[in-house]
């Protein structure tokens, strides 16, 4: 069977919030699946972004798949409110929250598909004992906090070994990449075994966005038919 196409989710953190409407519009024309949310705090992240308001207001602006990434502090404070304002998925960082396995069956009770993110420095290891109850794993291949980063090369590794973990036990996340993906690196990424790509600047930067994201889908086939 063959695999399902790349999915991209642009990151309306590199948007212009002042027409934050019509930046997603431009993700539901430019044949995106997913609309991206980081939400920052100030404390986990060296930057402050926006609440659940900010995404409930969104919500009736576009169809597609909100994926909502919390680099916040205790996200299981905030898991019914994210749910509450239209996620799809919540994904909480396996750094900031001590009752991980809690937290993530907190976001399935809330009606939402539950992520695990893991910063760079973030072994895999480190999240193995939840990997059976998440519908999505978040390797950052950044350090999180800001967009225009370069992609740290030695993050590579883990994608390939979460794909490896995925075959061997069985189970059914999807792999998201996060952190410096264009088009000169979202092979390198695909060769590992990723499902999905965040894409900020590339995207917002990008002269047609429809182009880029249907180049980015072709490159990925290419690099799955080698």
């Amino acid at each position: 069977m063959e695999q399902a196409p790349l999915i991209i989710a642009p990151s309306v953190l590199s948007s212009d919030f002042s027409r934050i409407a019509e930046e997603v519009k431009t993700i539901d024309e430019s044949g995106a699946k997913w609309v991206h949310l980081d939400v920052m705090d100030g404390r986990f992240v060296p930057n402050i972004t926006f609440g659940p308001k900010f995404i409930k207001d969104l919500r009736p602006c576009s169809p597609l798949v909100f994926d909502t990434h919390l680099m916040i502090m205790e996200p299981e404070r905030y898991v019914e409110l994210f749910a509450q304002s239209g996620s799809d998925y919540i994904t909480v960082h396996s750094e900031a929250t001590i009752h991980l396995h809690r937290t993530l069956q907190l976001i399935r009770s809330c009606g939402c598909k539950a992520g695990v993110a893991i910063v760079p420095s973030t072994p895999v290891v480190a999240i193995e004992s939840v990997l059976d109850i998440v519908d999505q794993v978040l390797v950052m291949t950044v350090n999180p906090g800001f967009g225009g980063q370069q992609l740290i090369p030695s993050t590579l590794r883990k994608i390939s070994e979460l794909a490896q973990l995925r075959e061997q036990e069985g189970y059914e996340y999807l792999i998201n990449v996060d952190g410096g993906i264009n088009v000169r690196t979202v092979k390198d990424v695909v060769a590992c075994g990723t499902d999905a790509i965040v894409c900020g600047n590339a995207f917002f930067n990008a002269e047609n966005r429809t182009s880029f994201v249907e180049l980015m889908i072709e490159l990925a086939r290419e690099e799955r038919n080698r």
